[in-house]
C-alpha cells in the first residue's frame, strides 16, 4: 500500500523558493519530482517534466517572490505541462499569493489584479489552490474550486509564548487586521490595542493614534506581511511614544523590499518574527529578524488534502477556509 501512495502523490517545486520545496517534500517523506526549468536568452521560460506524471496527485510549490511576474508565469507553465501530461489533480501551493493587496477597486479605472491572477491560474489547469495568510480573505471566492487557506498564527504565537514575555498587549496595525489580531491575542491570552492609521500613498502610512492601553506593556504587533517596513516602524514609534516598554512584531510574509531591513535595524522593534513563505536572503538575516519555517504546516496540509482529511483540525479551527 505504501508504494501505491508514493506513486500517486508527487511534489514539485518551481524556482522561486527551492529550499522551501525541498523542506516540504522532506516533511511529507517524498523527493521532489524531476522537472526541468530553464530560460531562453530573451527571458522566455521553458518547462518539461523528466518523469511520468500520468494519474498523479501533483502539488506544485511556487511562492510569488521577486520577480513576481516571472514566477507567476513559471507556475502557469508548470500547471499547463502537468495538465497536458495527464496528471489526475493539480494543486498550486502558493505560500505568498502575489497581487493580494489589489483585491478590489478603490479608485476609478483600476484592475482587480488578485482576481486576474486567480483567473489565469484556473485557466492554466489548476484544480485546487493552497495558500497562507491571504491579505484579503475574499480572494478565496475568486476561484470556483477548493481553496485551502491556512494560517501561520499558531506558529508565530507559539514562538512568542516560548519567550515568556510579561505584561503583553497584542497590537493590530490597522482596523482591517483586528480579526486576526483578536485570534492572536486569544492564543497569547493577552489584551488588544489598535493603531489608527492613514495611508497617504502606496507603501506609505501615517499612524494617527493608538486605541487601547499600551503604557508599561510589551507590545506585539501582528500583520500578514512586511514590505517596506514603513508601517511597522511607524507603529513601533507610536507605541513607544504611548509608553510601551518593549516592542515585538510578527508577520507571515517577509517581502522586505527596498530599505526595509535597514529600517528594522534602526527601529524601536526588538525582534521581528516572520516565516519562510518567501525566501530571506543571507544579507537580510540580521539579528533582529527571526525566520520560522512554514514547511511543517504545508507538509501536514498537503498530506491532509491528499488523504482527503480535515485541514481545519490541523489548526484547531483557525484555518480560514
Amino acid at each position: 500500500m505504501k508504494e501505491v501512495i508514493r506513486k500517486k502523490l508527487m511534489v514539485f517545486s518551481g524556482t522561486s523558493h527551492p529550499d522551501l520545496g525541498i523542506e516540504v517534500a522532506t516533511g511529507i517523506g517524498e523527493k521532489l519530482g524531476n522537472v526541468e526549468i530553464s530560460r531562453f536568452k530573451n527571458g522566455e521560460i521553458y518547462v518539461r517534466f523528466l518523469e511520468s506524471v500520468r494519474g498523479v496527485d501533483a502539488f506544485v510549490i511556487q511562492t510569488c517572490a521577486e520577480p513576481v511576474n516571472d514566477h507567476i508565469m513559471e507556475l502557469l507553465l508548470i500547471i499547463d505541462a502537468l495538465k497536458r501530461a495527464s496528471a489526475k489533480r493539480i494543486t498550486a501551493v502558493i505560500p505568498y499569493y502575489g497581487y493580494s493587496r489589489q483585491d478590489k477597486k478603490t479608485l476609478a479605472r483600476e484592475p482587480i489584479s488578485a482576481r486576474l491572477v486567480a483567473d489565469i491560474i484556473s485557466v492554466a489547469g489548476a484544480n485546487r489552490v493552497l495558500s497562507v495568510d491571504l491579505h484579503a480573505g475574499q480572494i478565496q471566492g475568486f476561484f470556483d474550486f477548493p481553496f485551502d487557506h491556512i494560517t501561520a498564527l499558531p506558529l508565530l504565537a507559539g514562538y512568542i509564548v516560548q519567550k515568556n514575555l510579561q505584561n503583553v498587549v497584542v497590537v493590530s496595525p490597522d482596523a482591517g487586521r483586528v480579526k486576526v489580531a483578536k485570534k492572536f491575542a486569544d492564543r497569547l491570552r493577552a489584551p488588544m490595542a489598535i493603531l489608527h492609521k492613514r495611508r497617504t500613498e502606496k507603501n506609505v502610512a501615517e499612524v494617527l493614534h493608538v486605541i487601547g492601553d499600551v503604557k508599561g506593556k510589551t507590545a506585539v504587533i501582528i500583520d500578514d506581511m512586511v514590505d517596506t517596513a514603513g508601517t511597522m516602524v511607524n507603529a513601533a514609534e507610536a507605541l513607544r511614544d504611548e509608553g510601551a516598554v518593549e516592542i515585538y512584531a510578527c508577520a507571515t510574509h517577509p517581502i522586505l523590499s527596498g530599505s526595509a531591513v535597514e529600517r528594522i535595524r534602526d527601529s524601536k522593534i526588538k525582534e521581528l518574527v516572520v516565516t519562510n513563505t518567501l525566501p530571506v536572503s543571507p544579507e537580510k538575516k540580521i539579528d533582529k529578524i527571526t525566520v520560522l519555517s512554514i514547511a511543517p504546516l504545508l507538509a501536514s496540509t498537503i498530506l491532509a488534502v491528499f488523504k482527503e482529511e480535515s485541514v481545519s483540525e490541523l489548526f484547531g479551527g483557525d484555518n480560514q477556509a
